[in-house]
């Protein structure tokens, strides 16, 4: 599977909201709101959830009020790896880190099914920092 990127270091192709996912397998829907809530403390209606990723012409994403999306493209860069700012505030606000996430939950065991659906495609610094390393 082709990986993609979104501008603050998503992974679409790993997200349940993305459009391919989620015409692939729409029962999703639920789980990803359930799951966004348990680990991100926000819920949007599974009716609502469909994202075709911010790096498309069509930009009906989920979050519509990213700052994040219209900077990078102002810039002209692919994603925010390749900014000479990195990491300004814009992208800080939207860091999602596992130790971030394990931490907020406590005591929750974060099972292997909801890494894979939760955290692993929103891990940005952990994709941007391997997008940086490579262009050393």
């Amino acid at each position: 599977m082709k990986q993609i990127l979104s501008r603050c270091g998503f992974r679409c192709d790993l997200c349940l909201a993305y459009k391919p996912n989620i015409e692939r397998i729409p029962e999703n829907r639920q789980k990803l709101s359930d799951g966004w809530f348990k680990y991100f403390g926000f819920r949007i209606p599974p009716e609502k959830i469909f994202c075709n990723g911010c790096i498309s012409e069509n930009s009906a994403t989920i979050d519509s009020s990213c700052a994040v999306r219209p900077c990078v493209n102002e810039k002209g860069l692919e994603n925010c790896a390749y900014c000479g700012e990195y990491i300004c505030d814009k992208l800080q606000q939207r860091i999602v880190t596992y130790e971030g996430i394990a931490s907020k939950v406590g005591h929750t065991t974060i099972t292997e099914d909801d890494y894979r659906c939760f955290i692993e495609p929103y891990e940005n610094k952990k994709h941007l920092d391997e997008l940086r390393k490579k262009g050393e």
